[in-house]
């Protein structure tokens, strides 16, 4: 049914389950940085809070506003900011 998910020393956490043979979390993340890999193409929008990402290919933080939806490629890293605790939904493709 859900899976909870936990990384970073509990800093980072969500709850994953699938729709319509799509998988999704919802998570929450603790202020600070984070660097994350991908399995398969993810489509993240910030539900609350604040978060800057830095994509493969680029060198400079960009700012992501609430409802803001961000793709990243399958099978690399990018890096996450946050200033304050924030909510997130990623799925996956």
């Amino acid at each position: 049914m859900f899976n909870v998910n936990e990384y970073f020393d509990g800093k980072v956490k969500s709850i994953a389950f699938t729709k319509d043979g799509d998988k999704a979390t919802i998570g929450v993340m603790a202020a600070g940085e984070y660097e994350f890999g991908t399995d398969t193409i993810e489509y993240m929008s910030l539900v609350s809070g604040s978060m800057a990402v830095i994509l493969p290919g680029e060198t400079e933080w960009k700012d992501i506003a609430i409802n803001e939806t961000f793709i990243v490629d399958a099978n690399v890293k990018f890096q996450v900011k946050l200033s304050e605790d924030s909510a997130y939904l990623c799925v996956y493709k």
